[in-house]
């Protein structure tokens, strides 16, 4: 199981898009506030459709509160940001790894990145675009991970309603 980390989200629909990938991946979602939303929002479970309630996620009230409560972050945590040199794909993400994404305005604050140039990550883009949409990043990368560990513990064939295969 792999762990993504949301930290101080803005966007109720981007947290429940988000969730529903950490339903279908069997992923657990951790979310640190601030938070620009309340988790009964309904743009989030509107997001999260029908599977907010089968969500496995934590909330935290800061970074700190976070890194207490779950202390194998620091040893296992890639960080997801425009500003790393080293591309998502380079780095081998093993079960529990936890893979953080910043707030959609700000990304990760410096003063978190600073001491993780190794587990920093970023996903290649254009030069004249500033960052992806939050939830499309998340998937990304998560499914990176996945891929890596080939899917384990995912429904790895799928069959047509009505007809059969030719």
């Amino acid at each position: 199981m792999f762990n993504i980390v949301l930290l101080e989200p803005e966007m109720p629909a981007n947290t429940g898009n988000i969730g529903r990938t950490c339903c279908a991946t069997g992923a657990r979602l951790h979310l640190i506030e601030p938070m620009g939303f309340r988790v009964n929002d309904k743009m989030l479970k509107r997001a999260g459709l029908d599977y907010w309630n089968d969500l496995d996620v934590q909330i935290y009230d800061c970074y700190s509160d976070f890194l207490k409560k779950n202390p194998a972050a620091a040893e296992r945590m890639y960080m997801a940001t425009t500003k790393s040199k080293q591309d998502y794909t380079e780095v081998n993400y093993e079960p529990g790894s936890y893979i953080m994404f910043g707030k959609e305005s700000a990304g990760i604050p410096e003063e978190i990145l600073v001491n993780s140039k190794e587990t920093a990550i970023r996903i290649p883009m254009n030069h004249n675009i500033r960052s992806l949409n939050l939830s499309n990043s998340v998937a990304i990368v998560l499914y990176e991970a996945l891929r890596q560990n080939r899917f384990n513990g995912l429904q790895l064939e799928g069959e047509l309603h009505r007809l059969e295969w030719n």
